[in-house]
This record gives C-alpha cells, structure tokens and sequence, in this order.
C-alpha cells in the first residue's frame, strides 16, 4: 500500500541535509528557500519536484508562496530549517533593528505565521543554548507559544543516530497539538561522548542520553568508508568509480541504495610537506607525532597538551571530527585512518551520512563547503520518523517504524 506522504518546506535548506533525511522519513519538499546559488543548484539536483527558491528570503512574500503552492493554512504538515537564530529577542526592538541575524529568523517565524503548519522544526548549534545567558531561546519559545505552538528544546549527539562523528545540535520542536517533548527520537546506539557546552536550559539536562546501555555501538570510521575506492594525491580518478567490494555492513548497505558508482571522490589537494606529516601519525595519532622540523611554526611553539586534533589521524574504530567546511589537517583530525591524504568530499558527505546518489556542484571547495554547513540526513530521518508518529499520519509510523528497526541492526 502506496501511502500519501507528508508536505514540508526547508527555510535556509542549504545544500538539502535535513530535506534528504526527512525525505527518507516521509516528508514530501514542497518549497526549499537557499540564497546561495551553489547550494540551490545542488539542493535542486538531488531534490526533483521541489520548488527551489534562491531569492533573499526578506524578499520573498510567504504568503504568495502558499498560494503558489496551492495550500490552505494548516494544510502543511512541518516548515524545517536552520535559521540563524543569535541576536533574536522579542524584548528589544532596538537591538532588532541593528543584527541583521535577527532579522532573518523573524522572516522564518512570518512563514509559520502564514502558514501555520502542524508542526515546526528548528535546528542550531549547541551554542544557541547559553547564548547571551539563554535570553535568545527563550524568546524563540515565547515567539513560537504566541503564535499557537507548545516549544520544546533538546540537544541531540549525531552518534546516537548512526552518524559516525562527533556532532552535537540543537533542535527546537513546537507543536499544534499534542506533546514537543513526545517528538524527540530515543537514541538508537551508545557513542563516546564529551560535551563542552551548556547543557541545562530552563533547570533541566536538556542533553537526549540513551536510557539504557544495551543499545548497539557507535559507527565506526572504517564501518563507513571502507568500501569506497583507494585513491591517493597525484592519482588522477575518473569522475564515476567502482567501489572497492561490495556492501560490508548495513550502513554501507544504506549509503548504497540507488548507487551503482562512486561520485565526488576525488584526491583532495594536499601539499608535500602534509603529506609527509602525515606518514608519522598513526591511527589516533595526531600533531604531536610529527617530527619538530616538519610542524608549521605556530605550531612548534604549542603545548602539547594543547590542539589535540589537530593533524589528526582518525582512528578507524572511532567516531571522526565533526565535519567542517574545509577538510583542513590544521582544523581537525581530517587524515584517512589508512592513507596518506585527507577525506575527499564522497568520504566526509559518508560521515555526514549523505546517500552516494546525492551530487554535490561546483568547485571541490564548494563541495566540501555544502557538506560541512549541512544537518546530518540520518540525524534528520530519526527525528522525521518521530515527528510522524506524533502526527499521526495514517499508515506511515508502521512504515518508519520498520526503517527504524533495519537502522539498528
């Protein structure tokens, strides 16, 4: 049985993280607002039949775009996104009119104004949480509660979702009906963790932990990549490859759906001297490895105790760094656990555990920037599977609920 799926938007949709794993959830993209062309191209590319939008959303009229769309209010089910949320505050006009970041996260609330979907999802950094002493999610709550939303707040550990690094975010939940705290996903496997954040919010642990430690393991670096072809700097590859073997484990398995060929897995750029730095730093390793003379010079004069990732050397039994926008060896432990080189884009869009099917466009800077500004698509599905069975969409928290049970295999 064919069952309808559920109607969102994406506001600052990025390069299409949170929409693909939503996607893979239930949820149908109507209309995706991204002002950089580069990310819209890519969103575009992988999200066929949605409405992709790069006009400055201070210009776009949200209603006019639910016309267009052809929707009543409350006809959407969830308007999602990441919109820059520091320097929001109900309280102080002044102060609006001077942080242009406040500006845009008014623009996504006058979306939900017009179109007063069921559901509302915001995402954001661990940050946004002690931000000017919490002030600024407090005032996101409030703005949602006065436009008819109960609004709750968790962090979520990416591992906890099958993604294998280290990557911690803050979701905003609000609802039209019904309970925000009952549509937060229970983590799904156990992972190492260190949090170096506030993590209470309004007297509570607002951190989402496993209630019990009889869950699967993390993904492991190795678990995610280990089937992808061998390349090396200086080694020209053609633009599609084979994979090395075949599907090892079911997150390959996953990574593989609709994917017969190897895609943005190009060498990355990599200087000589890197190189070499990096043929002293074994599995875990990191810049304290390297020989003196060969470390940069602000590095010679660092403590050793100090930049522990650095020039690190992922451990294949480990989780990897949290996925910046640049794969920089001098940012983080970017060098693959077996080779000589940093993660190509194919490698880091595996760790944010992007599908081998999804594209990315533009110059391979670009590519690794979409990757690293993007949500986690299979820390988006467990929320979106979550979110459907709170809305209770007829038939489909069965379907999920099988997706679900086939992740934690």
């Amino acid at each position: 049985m064919n069952y309808p799926e559920l109607k969102m938007i994406d506001l600052f949709a990025g390069a299409g993280g949170l929409s693909e794993g939503l996607r893979e959830s239930g949820f149908k993209c109507l209309y995706a607002n991204e002002i950089e062309p580069r990310y819209s191209q890519t969103y575009a590319a992988n999200h066929l039949g949605t409405l992709v939008d790069t006009n400055d959303i201070r210009r776009v009229d949200p209603g006019l775009i639910r016309e267009q769309l052809g929707l009543s209010k409350g006809q959407l089910d969830l308007i999602a996104g990441g919109p820059p949320c520091q320097g929001f505050s109900i309280n102080a006009p002044s102060r609006c009119s001077h942080d242009e970041r406040n500006h845009l996260f008014r623009h996504y609330l006058k979306f939900v104004e017009a179109f007063e979907p069921r559901a509302v999802l915001i995402e954001n950094v661990p940050g946004l949480v002690s931000f000017d002493g919490g002030t600024t999610l407090e005032a996101i709550l409030a703005a949602l509660s006065e436009l008819g939303y109960a609004a709750d707040v968790k962090i979520l550990y990416a591992p906890h979702y099958g993604v294998p690094q280290t990557r911690w975010r803050t979701i905003v939940i609000g609802l039209r009906e019904g309970e925000p705290l009952a549509a937060y996903p229970e983590p799904l496997r156990t992972a190492p963790i260190r949090v170096n954040f506030t993590s209470n919010f309004g007297g509570k642990n607002i951190v989402a932990l496993p209630a019990t430690l009889k869950l699967p393991g993390h993904v492991t670096v190795k678990e995610a990549l280990d089937d992808l072809p061998e390349i090396y700097v200086g080694q020209p590859v053609p633009a599609e490859q084979e994979y090395r073997v075949d599907p090892q484990n079911d997150f390959q398995k996953l990574m593989r759906v609709c994917s017969e060929r190897v895609f943005n897995h190009e060498p990355p750029s990599l200087g000589a001297v890197n190189i070499e730095r990096a043929g002293h730093i074994p599995p875990g390793g990191n810049w304290t490895d390297i020989p003196f003379e060969l470390l940069p010079k602000g590095m010679q004069r660092a403590r050793r105790s100090d930049h522990t990732k650095r020039y690190g050397r992922v451990h294949p039994d480990g989780l990897a760094s949290t996925i910046l926008t640049k794969c920089d060896p001098h940012w983080g432990a970017y060098f693959h656990y077996s080779q000589n080189r940093t993660f190509t884009v194919r490698e880091a869009a595996r760790i944010q555990t992007f599908p081998d099917h999804f594209r990315f466009l533009g110059t391979k800077a670009e590519q690794y920037e979409q990757v690293g500004n993007a949500v986690p698509p299979l820390l988006a599905a467990a929320i979106g599977r979550k979110l459907v069975q709170v809305l209770d969409h007829e038939g489909m928290a069965e379907v999920q609920l099988e997706q679900q049970l086939k992740l934690e295999v």
